[in-house]
C-alpha cells in the first residue's frame, strides 16, 4: 500500500503524519510525504512580486515544516520518501498521487468550520473532491496539540 500524505505549517499536520505512519507500519506500504510551497499571490505583491523574495519565503517555510514533521517521522519502520513541491497545495498533492499509484492521502484537518472554509478554501475538502483515490482526514485531537 502507498500512502501520501500532505503536510504544511498548521498543527494538524503531525496528526495526519502520525495517522499515516501508523497505517503504512500495519499494513506494510510506503509513505510519501509531501510539502507543497505556494506563496500567495497576495504576500508576491506585497513584496513587489520579486522572484527571490518569494524563494526565500517559499524556502523558510519548507525549512520551518520539515524541522517540525521530522521527529514524528524518526523511527518509521517502513520506507519515507519526503517531497518537495510547487503550486496549489491540493491540486498539486492530488496531482503527485495519481503520478505515484497512491492507494491512500491522508491530510490534516484544520478545523476551522463551514464558514470559514467558504470563505478561505479548504485543502482538505478540494482534495476529497479530485482525488481519484481514497482520502482520510485526519483530525486534530486535544491532547496532539
Amino acid at each position: 500500500m502507498k500512502i501520501v500524505v500532505g503536510i504544511d505549517d498548521s498543527p494538524s499536520s503531525a496528526g495526519a503524519v502520525r495517522r499515516a505512519r501508523a497505517l503504512v507500519e500495519q499494513l506494510n506500504g510506503d509513505l510519501h510525504v509531501v510539502f507543497v510551497a505556494h506563496v500567495p499571490a497576495t504576500v508576491l505583491a506585497a513584496m513587489s512580486g520579486l522572484p527571490t523574495v518569494g524563494d526565500d519565503f517559499a524556502e523558510a517555510q519548507r525549512t520551518n515544516v520539515w524541522k517540525r514533521i521530522e521527529p514524528f517521522l524518526e523511527g518509521c519502520t517502513r520506507p519515507v520518501v519526503r517531497v518537495d513541491l510547487e503550486g496549489y497545495p491540493p491540486d498539486v498533492l492530488v496531482e503527485y498521487a495519481d503520478e505515484q499509484g497512491a492507494d491512500l492521502i491522508v491530510v490534516g484537518s484544520r478545523g476551522r468550520g463551514d464558514i470559514a472554509s467558504l470563505v478561505l478554501g479548504s485543502t482538505s475538502h478540494r482534495v476529497v473532491n479530485h482525488a481519484s483515490c481514497d482520502v482520510l482526514v485526519a483530525r486534530q485531537r486535544e491532547e496532539e496539540e
